[in-house]
């Protein structure tokens, strides 16, 4: 697991500072926000000039997910006091989760379930700003000439690809890409919410004809 994130983590550092983002602030937009799919997002859409309020609204969307984990956990940290509930908030991540749900999943409100999160998720936290701090150091220390902004489409293709286990996927990521170029002439770069907006429409509408 550690390998993954800290692979990920370079990659997003990377393309921060090669959206024109400064290593200090790099550094602390990974401090702060701890999201790598929302950091890699904004790094994509500064880089191309998009809008503020399209770059804040795509990283919402994105972390939507994490609505989704705190239902799937309040059974075991709704009754923490407020200063744990804050630092499991800020810790939570993809990985962190499904290790805890699997772990706890059986054994409502466990007493444990705290001190084994915040142990896994201090390694992955830890892991993940070295990563960062070092991928902003790599790309920082990289002429301008070597053009890196592709890190943060790689970065997204590289999380995407394991995704595609199922038709309504691959016919939402198709879709996407579709209309992704073929509106990518409209302004504000408006292409990337409507791309969104037809993957998850295809993806659903081609679910439920499935089943």
């Amino acid at each position: 697991m550690l390998p993954g994130v800290a692979a990920f983590g370079v990659i997003a550092g990377v393309a921060m500072v090669a959206s024109g983002i400064t290593p200090a602030l790099a550094m602390l937009m990974s401090l702060l926000v701890f999201a790598g799919a929302s950091m890699v997002a904004a790094a994509q859409l500064l880089a191309s000039g998009s809008p503020a309020a399209l770059v804040i609204l795509a990283t919402v969307f994105i972390n939507l997910r994490f609505m989704m984990y705190s239902a799937s956990l309040r059974q075991h940290f709704a009754r923490e006091p407020l200063g744990w509930r804050l630092a499991i908030a800020y810790l939570q991540a993809d990985n962190v989760y499904g290790l805890t749900l699997m772990r706890y999943a059986d054994k409502p409100a466990a007493p444990a379930a705290r001190y084994y999160f915040l142990g896994a998720a201090l390694v992955v936290w830890a892991a993940w700003q070295l990563a960062v701090g070092a991928g902003i150091g790599l790309g920082a220390g990289v002429p301008a000439a070597w053009r890196l902004e592709f890190a943060a489409p790689l970065a997204f293709v590289a999380m995407t690809i394991p995704l595609l286990r199922d038709r309504a996927m691959v016919a939402a990521a198709v879709v996407a890409a579709i209309t992704v170029i073929a509106t990518a002439a409209l302004p504000f770069k408006m292409s990337v919410p409507l791309a969104a907006l037809a993957g998850i429409g295809v993806g659903l509408a081609f679910e439920r004809s499935w089943r």
